[in-house]
């Protein structure tokens, strides 16, 4: 990818790496969607090894996740669908803004996350405990203090049942 653009024209296979700590957590490649040069939109399948069960959510195999990532904003949120299109919730992960480049759309997780069910109807908010832990808020005050923002925001829109449009912007 090269500047504020994704190497790869809509429709087009890009990497998205999700790194944690200064280690890639993650990679995979995801169709670009879109591209507006500040919120970038791609959809992939499940990533992960087989089926993983949080309890309030089970991702699977054939699932299917839109991703929206921003290059301003201190999250990504994901739209979870089933393998036949049920609409499962929005996975919403506290990360610094993303950069797309050579490497494709990389984004560093700030451990942080939301879920919120296709209903509306539950709202969660998932580890910080491991945040806490992580010690950002004493290497880099603020961008512990940006991550904990995002997360109420997050937290906010979905409460007022508006996470939905945030995704439109």
């Amino acid at each position: 990818m090269s500047g504020n653009s994704a190497s790869a024209e809509e429709g087009g296979i890009v990497d998205v790496v999700l790194r944690k700590a200064g280690r890639t957590k993650i990679g995979y490649p995801a169709t670009l969607l879109s591209d507006d040069g500040t919120h970038l939109v791609v959809r992939a399948l499940w990533a992960g090894e087989g089926a993983r069960d949080f309890g309030f959510v089970r991702f699977e195999p054939g699932d299917v996740f839109t991703e929206h990532y921003w290059r301003d904003r201190w999250y990504a949120v994901k739209e979870v669908r089933a393998g036949d299109g049920e609409l499962k919730g929005w996975y919403c992960d506290v990360t610094r803004p993303a950069e797309a480049g050579p490497d494709g759309i990389v984004v560093e997780d700030l451990d942080l996350d939301l879920w919120v069910s296709a209903d509306g109807t539950s709202v969660l908010r998932l580890d910080e405990d491991e945040f806490a832990e992580s010690g950002l808020a004493e290497r880099d005050p603020d961008a512990a203090a940006a991550a904990t923002a995002a997360l109420d925001e997050l937290e906010l829109l979905a409460r007022k049942g508006e996470l939905e449009s945030l995704l439109a912007t």
